[in-house]
């Protein structure tokens, strides 16, 4: 008969072989652990959901709230201002960068100050005439350390307050060796470990990433056409060669109308403005009798568009933008719906009111038809849409905004309301007067009283993913430590370390949880690690917040693969980073970091 430990055992290799093969969502695996130490009896069952009413899980979600409101009042817009005054001096970009992102993570969401600054980043990166690959890893790396600072910070500062045996840390209990480490980590950075990162060729170097005039094509409604009258849905439904073109905008008695509603009534001498490969643009034409607009014939112009009668010029993004249409670029996330998936399938003029214009990976516009491509995490989209819905339409596709065709600044603000509310939180939080979830709860709760985010914007705001990941693997913690399981490892380190000095122990909690956070989600990280972290501090009598506090480190430094952390991820793409490039800046920096935090724990916490 299998004892409990060997069933917990054998239930974390499984789970944690499952989060390094990374084929099955990480909320999926969770949920799986989760049922099977609740199946074998290692978790009563009126705790087995016991996870989703916990007050880490509570905090991380109010964050990830509090985080969308901050942008929606305007609060980074300001910083982003700053920091386009920064000139173009290498060194500076990336000190000043990197120091902000860090900032801000320490009070919002990694991701959300990655995400938020990223635009900017790239923006500097092509005005310097530089590839963003010189400015992203730090970036990345930046928002990592600097959500050691607090108890927001990050998803494993909140779980490991949870396990600590004397109270909750406060909310700035990390700061000391948050700070420490931080600014330890901008310097390295700043001063030597940019020169470290890989040196991709910029594409746009000198000019934009998307060319978009060499892509478009002309069309013309003829006089007595079968369509004059008709619907542009109609004409676009008509045949098969509908499904690689795309009309970008409709030209009409001198008049651009861009993303033309598929209910637009067809004249006669319509001008269409389309974006279609040169199979498909023939049959296309084949099939509705339009000719194209300069009477070149489309074996000629298709894929580069014709000249104008009389101006010689291409059209270009002149013609897709005017009134409330505009072009921008985005980022699409890992947790996107476009993965794996393709524009057609999607529908997404119908449905989201955007066009897909472009796609460019690893820094290079794709060829092929866009119908054809299946989008991956990272791609990089040109979209074209209505000004009022295009922020919605790209969140609710998962998709990060990039630099825009001109960095532009500035929604309505209420930026007093947004920072004053989260000051309040924090003076509560300080002062005793309430406890993180309570007081953080109540601050989400008020931005959407406020109206700084609308309800549904707040759930949405929340990634569910990391929240059904916290509420599933905390139990199976639980069940680490209280089968023995916990104890049992810990013994075998404390076997290794007999005798030796207490910072070479720290230094192995803080080592093993930083390798481990670079495999798996850093929030499960910190909830497997922290249990055998508590048996070694009793075994050895150190302190159990040090040990602690050597895990969050650990739990929140992932510094050497692109899938330790969704900030390496998002960047990766972008940048045109491979997987191996990480570790040339990161191996470095995680050896500024074990240096800085284990003295630095010792002499506040030892």
């Amino acid at each position: 008969m299998f004892s409990d430990q060997w069933i917990v055992f054998t239930v974390l290799l499984l789970t944690l072989a499952a989060f390094i093969w990374n084929r099955v969502r990480f909320d999926v695996v969770a949920m799986l652990a989760l049922l099977a130490v609740a199946v074998t009896g290692l978790v009563p069952v009126e705790s087995v959901f016991s996870g989703f009413g916990h007050p880490a899980v509570i905090t991380v979600a109010a964050v990830l709230v509090i985080s969308q409101g901050l942008v929606n009042g305007g609060v980074v817009d300001e910083v982003a201002k700053l920091l386009a005054r920064v000139g173009h001096n290498a060194v500076a970009q990336v000190v000043t960068l990197t120091l902000v992102v860090a900032v801000c993570s320490a009070f919002i969401n990694n991701v959300g100050a990655l995400a938020l600054l990223m635009p900017v980043a790239i923006w500097m990166s092509r005005e310097a005439g530089r590839s963003p690959s010189l400015l992203l890893m730090p970036l990345a790396f930046g928002s990592l350390l600097g959500g050691t600072i607090t108890l927001i910070g990050t998803p494993p500062n909140i779980i490991i307050a949870s396990y600590r045996e004397a109270g909750a840390f406060g909310l700035f209990d990390f700061a000391p060796v948050g700070l420490a480490v931080t600014v330890a980590g901008v310097a390295f950075i700043g001063l030597a470990g940019w020169r470290l990162t890989p040196k991709r060729d910029d594409p746009s170097a000198g000019e934009k990433l998307f060319s978009v005039g060499d892509y478009l094509t002309e069309l013309k409604l003829p006089e007595g056409s079968g369509y004059e009258g008709d619907t542009l849905h109609h004409l676009l439904t008509a045949g098969d060669s509908q499904k690689s073109l795309i009309v970008l905008s409709l030209v009409r008695g001198g008049k651009t109308m861009p993303a033309p509603s598929t209910f637009t009534i067809l004249r006669a001498d319509d001008v269409l403005l389309v974006e279609a490969d040169t199979e498909s643009l023939s049959e296309f034409v084949d099939e509705t009798g339009l000719v194209l607009a300069s009477g070149v014939p489309v074996e000629e112009s298709a894929g580069e568009c014709p000249e104008k009668d009389g101006g010689g010029q291409k059209p270009g993004e002149d013609a897709l933008v005017a009134g409330d249409v505009r072009l921008a670029e985005a980022v699409v996330t890992p947790g996107s719906p476009l993965v794996g998936r393709t524009a057609n399938r999607l529908n997404l003029r119908e449905r989201y009111s955007v066009n897909v214009v472009a796609v460019a990976r690893q820094g290079h516009r794709l060829k092929q038809r866009l119908a054809d491509i299946r989008f991956r995490s990272g791609d990089i989209l040109l979209v074209q849409g209505f000004e009022e819905s295009l922020s919605g339409s790209l969140q609710a596709l998962g998709c990060l905004p990039l630099a825009e065709r001109g960095l532009a600044f500035g929604r309505q603000k209420q930026l007093g309301l947004s920072a004053g509310l989260f000051a309040v939180a924090i003076v509560s939080i300080v002062a005793g007067w309430a406890s993180p979830p309570v007081a953080l709860v109540a601050c989400a709760v008020a931005m959407v009283i406020s109206g700084l985010l609308e309800a549904g914007d707040a759930y949405e705001a929340i990634d569910w993913s990391v929240i059904v990941l916290l509420a599933a693997m905390i139990p199976v913690g639980v069940a680490l430590e209280t089968s023995g399981g916990a104890d049992s490892i810990a013994r075998q380190i404390l076997s290794v370390s007999e005798g030796q000095a207490p910072w070479l122990v720290l230094t192995i909690i803080l080592v093993g949880t930083m390798l481990l956070s670079n495999v798996v989600n850093n929030a499960a990280a910190a909830i497997l690690v922290a249990p055998i972290a508590l048996g070694v501090s009793g075994e050895l009598g150190l302190a159990s917040d040090a040990t602690l506090m050597a895990v969050a480190i650990g739990a929140s430094c992932a510094f050497l693969t692109p899938i330790g952390h969704q900030s390496n991820a998002l960047v990766m793409e972008p940048a045109g980073y491979r997987f191996g490039d990480y570790w040339r800046l990161g191996l470095p920096l995680s050896v500024v970091v074990t240096a800085t935090a284990v003295p630095a724990i010792l002499w506040l916490w030892g």
